[in-house]
């Protein structure tokens, strides 16, 4: 059975091809990718693939049966890449799409929500095979910040004392393989999320923890966060997504306490404080 995998050189599709490779034999495995040099230390086929060029999709994925979907990083523009790459891979004769979605997609108020929405309810008229993983927050969305706050002296954010379900790439990226090469996930909608959840006063005290010095949360509000956000050099449109989805944290976007995650895991979710370490060393 071939798997070929979408945005495969990006930090998802990566670790989901390494933890791929460990469930299957790599002849089976397929990256499809914007830029082919920069795939070629994957160490497996690649294919030429762009969502917003629906005119060489099809081609790309003749002879796939599994497409692993990792949703587009263009927010804006997801919802007509998704659909160009449903297009493609029912005129291609693929037989399902696994697709990484958010965390309560269908009644999440976060920005990111409606082209989730979109897509699901597009792979829901496809016809073909889909299991859609509902992925929560990345942990390193956070902990990639710690560094940054440890020299500033303070953690800010707005999601006041909203709890956070996250997991790591690797966790998530691991689930998609495990759903990816075994059987009985056609047409299931998982919702995935660490098993600890935690507040971002809870994350600056164990990042306090380990340095062995006080590193305080501080909340602001959503539009003081997304101009703290702008003025480090993000984008003025990225910065207002992450203070939208740290604001909606605040009231429950990014709680879960399903454990379906650790189930297909077969092992408890990355703990917050391993993760910490990481960033702290």
């Amino acid at each position: 059975m071939k798997i070929a995998i979408t945005g495969a050189t990006g930090q998802l599709g990566r670790l989901a091809i390494e933890k791929l490779k460990e469930r299957t034999e790599k002849e089976n495995l397929i990256a499809l990718v914007r830029n082919t040099e920069k795939a070629k230390d994957l160490g497996i086929e690649t294919r030429l693939f762009d969502y917003a060029k629906p005119e060489i999709l099809a081609d790309s994925l003749q002879g796939i049966d599994s497409l692993f979907l990792i949703s587009s990083s263009e927010i804006g523009q997801r919802e007509t890449q998704h659909k160009n790459v449903i297009n493609a891979a029912k005129e291609a004769g693929v037989k399902w799409i696994v697709y990484t979605s958010l965390l309560h997609a269908s009644t999440s108020d976060m920005a990111l929500a409606p082209e989730h929405i979109a897509t699901e309810k597009a792979l829901q008229e496809s016809g073909l095979n889909f299991t859609i993983l509902r992925n929560g927050w990345y942990t390193e969305n956070y902990a990639g910040s710690i560094p940054g706050s440890i020299q500033a002296g303070a953690f800010i954010g707005s999601a006041e004392s909203g709890k956070i379900s996250s997991a790591t790439r690797e966790d998530y990226a691991e689930a998609a393989a495990v759903v990816l090469t075994t059987e009985g996930h056609e047409n299931k909608i998982y919702e995935l999320a660490g098993d600890i959840a935690y507040t971002l006063s809870d994350l600056a005290a164990e990042v306090s923890k380990q340095i062995g010095k006080e590193i305080p949360y501080v909340n602001l509000s959503e539009a003081d966060f997304t101009a703290a956000l702008v003025k480090i050099g993000l984008p003025e449109g990225f910065a207002q997504i992450l203070a939208d989805s740290d604001a909606k944290a605040a009231h429950g976007a990014l709680f879960s306490d399903d454990k379906t995650l650790s189930k297909l895991l077969n092992r408890p979710t990355t703990p917050l404080a391993e993760v910490v370490k990481k960033f702290t060393k």
